[in-house]
């Protein structure tokens, strides 16, 4: 299968960039866009997207899906959907992109972050049952990097609480907790097909559920408030439709959802690429002082969207970082403490999530990285850590 690779430049005495992330596009995406555009349907909601929102819910074990323009307008969605509204609380696992708070925020409810886990950055179930207030609604945990969080936990706070449990699996297509597969661990899940993700369209997201009223609503707010053309295509007279609610255009095009479509039939190839990649970092970087290895748990499998060090108190992440793009690797933050960043004026404390925003560098990972890639990452890094220490 030919790839279409980004960074084929000329690049002097420099050596090629060793990418941070990158899609494996080939000609099956080629071929997808080509029959759309042959189509005249390019814009959202028509049939390949339908077709794509059926395979993706198998995916996932749910009874549907709904296709969206990003992760972003799943999480904001999802959170109106299960009930979310001014003056409520939602608890929130802090180490996460602020898409994941800007969501509550969003639907006018008040993000409270919890603290994660020190092992693999998951929310912590205790730190969620001590967030719970009276005005607490409901709970967003994260599966980061690609690793599901412990839903088995806290399904059952959630339940004990009459809580919903909403899942951010924007890096986690593919994953599974104890079995089943992400995308049906809560009462929704919402995804990521960002560029950076395990499959992409540049672009995109996706909603999954088993509860049909969720569903049905959200894929009317996402298209303005009103019902789909697809849905009017077979009437026989000249449907108009009313805007009765407000709603917004978070639709995913006919082209994204042609790539996205072609990029799933590849998710376990995909999946088992970036598995060997961190396999091989595991071999050559294991037994360092200056960094920790992320750990992955037996009862889950992560997709690895990411690889990411802890860096030791004593390495200056910042030089290391430097030094490292000096050499064509790129690099960069693990993600975020949410509960740090000044649009939420937060005084909640999530000490192990602001020490991990400072300490986690990620060094690149995706499906493309070659045995001898991986080896010079490596190299890179066991030598560049002892300069910045």
């Amino acid at each position: 299968m030919r790839q279409y690779a980004l960074g084929n430049h000329a690049w002097g005495d420099r050596p090629e960039p060793i990418n941070l992330g990158q899609p494996t596009f080939g000609e099956e995406e080629l071929a997808a866009v080509a029959a759309v555009l042959d189509s005249g349907w390019v814009a959202g909601q028509g049939p390949v997207g339908r077709a794509f929102e059926q395979r993706f819910a198998r995916l996932c074990g749910t009874t549907a899906a709904l296709a969206l323009s990003n992760c972003t307008a799943a999480l904001h969605l999802g959170v109106i959907g299960l009930g979310a509204a001014k003056g409520d609380e939602v608890i929130v696992a802090d180490y996460t992109f602020p898409a994941t708070g800007h969501a509550v925020r969003f639907a006018g409810a008040e993000p409270v972050f919890a603290d994660v886990r020190p092992d693999i950055w998951t929310v912590d179930p205790a730190a969620v049952e001590a967030a719970i207030t009276p005005g607490t609604v409901g709970i967003i945990a994260v599966d980061a990097f690609g690793q599901p969080a412990d839903y088995r936990e806290l399904r059952e706070i959630a339940g004990r609480h009459g809580l919903w449990l909403l899942e951010d699996a924007a890096c986690a297509a593919g994953a599974t907790y104890q079995g089943r597969p992400a995308g049906s661990l809560a009462d929704a899940a919402c995804f990521s097909f960002h560029g950076r993700k395990g499959i992409t369209c540049g672009e995109g997201g996706a909603l999954t559920s088993d509860n049909p009223e969720l569903l049905e609503r959200a894929r009317k707010l996402h298209f303005f408030g009103i019902e789909s053309a697809f849905n009017r295509t077979g009437s026989t007279d000249l449907p108009v439709p009313v805007f009765d609610e407000l709603g917004w255009n978070y639709k995913m095009s006919e082209i994204a959802a042609a790539v996205v479509s072609a990029q799933l039939e590849k998710l376990p190839a995909l999946v088992a690429a970036r598995r060997h990649v961190a396999g091989r970092y595991a071999e050559l970087l294991s037994g360092a002082d200056e960094f920790a290895l992320p750990a992955e748990l037996p009862d889950r499998t992560t997709v690895w969207q990411s690889y990411v060090l802890t860096l030791a108190p004593q390495v200056d992440r910042g030089h290391m970082a430097t030094e490292l793009r000096a050499r064509g690797i790129q690099c960069t933050i693990g993600t975020y403490a949410s509960h740090l960043q000044p649009v939420y004026g937060s005084r909640d404390e999530c000490p192990v999530s602001a020490d991990l925003f400072r300490r986690h560098l990620a060094i690149p990972m995706h499906a493309n990285l070659t045995d001898s890639q991986v080896e010079t990452v490596a190299k890179a890094v066991r030598e560049v850590v002892r300069q910045a220490s």
